[in-house]
């Protein structure tokens, strides 16, 4: 069986680890960084392409490959592509499968430092408001930190990114300074942010709503055990996704995978 995975988080690599240690399948799987396509291949992937694709590309490798299967296990905040490739499986009458990581349980962690805001632009203008006093700590991906630099100076900014050279780029061009760059691989514990936020004198923290696995809880408890601010960005809404489509974890993929398989 030939599987098409469209990667680049955590999730995508359990789940090319699970398919190639529980069936026999070939996956390709496209990230848009070669950081991920690294982790990919070493998670074992048949073949990676480490770039990202606009539409008419995908439509071109499916179009002329023999793929039995999408699976979509991009960021939750990766709406783009989501659509894109929901509207090119559905015209090439692929079957498609969105991996998407549940939403962080927060029942029993204190949440009364969190901002809830729908958008970047939006985080931007609230940390104008009401937190321009000290420091801001950008814990949301170097693709995310154009909008807040609209609003906040880049002197008091300080993002935690992947130590790629898009990445890098990106920064230079928005005139962040070397030093205010802290490099990462994976999320952090409590502590390593705890300390983050000492270092740079933060008094607020922007986070995306990635769930669990993107460290969410460990950012919540570091800030409330120093009590600074979380501005946090929900998850976008997809309004072609057919929930039915969707899963959470990997015994749902297995039991979507035994109608191929």
């Amino acid at each position: 069986m030939n599987i098409f995975l469209l990667g680049g988080t955590k999730d995508s690599i359990n789940i090319i680890e699970h398919i190639k240690k529980d069936y026999d399948a070939f996956i390709l799987t496209t990230t848009t960084t070669e950081y991920g396509a690294k982790l990919a291949r070493e998670g074992g992937s048949d073949k990676t392409i480490a770039k990202p694709l606009p539409k008419d590309e995908i439509m071109a490798i499916l179009g002329e490959n023999h793929f039995d299967l999408v699976i979509d296990a991009t960021h939750p905040f990766a709406s783009h592509i989501t659509q894109t490739i929901i509207d090119v499986t559905n015209q090439l009458k692929i079957p498609y499968i969105r991996f998407e990581r549940p939403t962080t349980n927060l029942e029993n962690i204190d949440t009364s430092n969190i901002h809830y805001v729908k958008s970047f632009d939006n985080a931007g203008k609230l940390i104008t408001e009401k937190f321009n006093q000290g420091n801001v700590l950008h814990f949301a991906g170097a693709n995310t930190m154009e909008d807040i630099l609209k609003y906040v100076s880049p002197e008091r900014f300080y993002p935690r990114i992947l130590k790629v050279e898009s990445s890098i780029k990106k920064c230079e061009r928005l005139n962040i300074s070397p030093d205010h760059i802290i490099s990462m691989n994976g999320a952090a514990s409590t502590q390593e942010n705890i300390t983050l936020i000492e270092k740079y004198d933060a008094c607020v923290m922007i986070t995306k709503e990635s769930g669990e696995i993107g460290g969410v809880i460990d950012k919540i408890q570091a800030a409330n055990e120093k009590n600074i601010a979380v501005v946090m960005i929900q998850r976008p809404e997809i309004d072609n996704l057919n929930k039915n489509d969707v899963i959470s974890d990997l015994d749902e993929l297995d039991i979507k995978l035994k109608n191929f398989f």
